[in-house]
């Protein structure tokens, strides 16, 4: 069992930071660092110890799609053989189009068990894009969930006394 560590003061500093808009800029972590008040090295340093520690689980990234040129996107769920879910995600994952790609567990009225979010400029390039994922991976049955509406995308926010 991993040994659990009090939280120090920098170790909030450093995750308000990282909860906040990544800095797009040539040194991100340098930013970063100077708002935590310690240098880059330090900052990456106590990071990876988080990571190991399990205090930071992820870090990802939120695409605001409508602000950067798409209009349209669809989520969509496919069925693919247990045996090819790591080959087939990886290929869908590197498509450009798609920003989320992951696995879950099917149910006895819903096979699909691997998600892909793609997005286009309008709904017929989506259509393509899908069209293209599944000739490109071999994979044939799938459903669409189009988005009818953006909700606002807003991360937990920790420390923010």
């Amino acid at each position: 069992m991993a040994q659990e560590t009090a939280m120090t003061e920098l170790d909030k500093k450093i995750i308000r930071a990282l909860q906040g808009d990544f800095p797009l800029v040539a040194e991100p972590y340098q930013v970063l660092a100077d708002q935590a008040g310690v240098s880059k090295e330090e900052f990456l340093a106590r990071v990876k110890v988080l990571e190991e520690q399990k205090v930071i689980r992820k870090m990802g990234a939120v695409l605001r799609h409508r602000e950067v040129g798409f209009s349209a996107n669809v989520l969509v769920a496919w069925v693919v053989p247990e045996a090819r879910l790591d080959e087939v995600a990886q290929k869908m994952a590197a498509s450009p189009s798609v920003s989320h790609c992951y696995d879950r567990n099917t149910a006895p009225d819903w096979p699909y068990n691997l998600y892909t979010m793609v997005h286009g400029h309008s709904r017929e390039e989506c259509e393509q894009i899908v069209e293209a994922l599944g000739k490109e991976c071999g994979i044939s049955e799938h459903t669409k969930l189009y988005s009818k509406k953006e909700w606002k995308k807003t991360s937990m926010r920790y420390f923010c006394e």
